[in-house]
């Protein structure tokens, strides 16, 4: 049975793709960072599953999660680098966002994944296994939640084509990159209302005139683990065509 590692997987993106991997029979680590609760009850609701807190922006506990998994099951053969982090800041609002944000972005966004990778680096070759990480439009359209949010997933695309060379043969390296995803986020961080005027607003401009469910980036994620078996250092959209969108 194999084993993946999903971070920031206690809601959202991370949570439904646990539950896809758990449907598929594979053991599955969520990670999270301070909700013990949603972690636990995904764990629960995907079988052979556990639940492991860590800080992924800090090295020794991207080692310490590693360490579990490979004492609780043995092997990693996938990891899913789905925690992030924003602010939510106007794009044309340069002194909203400070350098101390930047760095917090950065960490969470860009360094977590290397060190996650790093980290379970030896597991990953031994199992020829593979890494997803979950990036965003944002990097090709420079939109989103904020200038910092944009330039964090597009550092994390270019070191998933770098990671791609340095890890191969024996690892596979892609990237997901959703568009406006219904999640619990938006309504928590924009207010329901904001959240409903944006989700119309993509609706409206993108060519499949939707947004997307978390599902439907699991969906992609799961592939570039379980399948695409000659695919590595790519960019999959899952954004309902917002990236080849006419421009307005």
């Amino acid at each position: 049975m194999k084993v993946a590692i999903v971070t920031g997987g206690s809601s959202g993106i991370g949570a439904a793709t646990a539950r896809e991997l758990a449907r598929r029979g594979w053991r599955v680590a969520i990670n999270y960072a301070t909700n013990t609760d949603a972690a636990e009850k995904v764990a629960a609701e995907c079988g052979d599953a556990i639940a492991v807190q860590a800080d992924v922006s800090r090295d020794a506990d991207c080692r310490r999660l590693a360490d579990a998994v490979l004492r609780t099951w043995g092997a990693i053969d996938a990891l899913v680098n789905n925690a992030g982090t924003t602010k939510v800041v106007p794009h044309d609002d340069l002194d909203g966002l400070s350098a101390e944000d930047f760095q917090r972005i950065f960490a969470l966004n860009v360094i977590a994944p290397f060190q996650m990778v790093r980290a379970c680096r030896d597991a990953l070759k031994n199992a020829g296994g593979a890494v997803v990480n979950v990036s965003s439009v944002a990097s090709r359209l420079g939109t989103g939640s904020s200038v910092a949010y944009a330039a964090s997933k597009a550092a994390l695309e270019t070191m998933t084509f770098s990671l791609a060379r340095s890890l191969a043969p024996e690892v596979r390296v892609n990237a997901v990159a959703p568009g406006h995803t219904n999640t619990p986020w938006h309504p928590s961080v924009r207010g329901p209302e904001r959240a409903a005027e944006v989700e119309r607003r993509y609706a409206a401009i993108a060519p499949l005139k939707s947004v997307s469910e978390a599902e439907d980036v699991a969906d992609a994620i799961v592939w570039l683990i379980t399948g695409a078996r000659r695919v590595t250092g790519e960019v999959v959209y899952v954004d309902g065509g917002m990236h080849i969108a006419t421009p307005r």
